[in-house]
């Protein structure tokens, strides 16, 4: 049976998904925003929440997986210290997804993440 297998694949392996979600989750902490295609942005967005949740919580547990998922450790403590007292009254819904034009190339559609405020 498959009930609850369903991911966003985004048509890759596996270990080339882990890490096309773990770079597109550091680099929007690093930037507070990044371009990318709307399935990525889609999938992106429940890694990202995941973070700045285990970032409220705030002790050595969470700042250790967090490290284990997030490429660079400056932008980690970047999460740590200054992204997640920024939402501390939030209860989730910590990013989101704009629709933008599509790209120029193949018409893929594009979207914007960006942290809410």
């Amino acid at each position: 049976m498959r009930h609850q297998k369903n991911r966003h694949r985004l048509a890759k392996p596996a270990d080339q998904r882990k890490a096309l979600l773990r770079a597109l989750t550091t680099e929007l902490f690093r930037h507070d925003q990044i371009v990318t295609t709307e399935a990525r942005a889609k999938a992106v967005v429940s890694h990202c929440d995941e973070m700045v949740t285990l970032a409220k919580r705030g002790d050595l547990h969470a700042r250790r997986q967090a490290e284990a998922w997030i490429y660079d450790t400056e932008v980690c403590r970047k999460l740590f210290n200054e992204i997640a007292p920024r939402f501390q009254e939030r209860q989730g819904g910590y990013t989101r997804v704009l629709k933008t034009v599509p790209r120029r190339g193949d018409g893929a559609p594009m979207a914007v993440v960006r942290l809410s405020d």
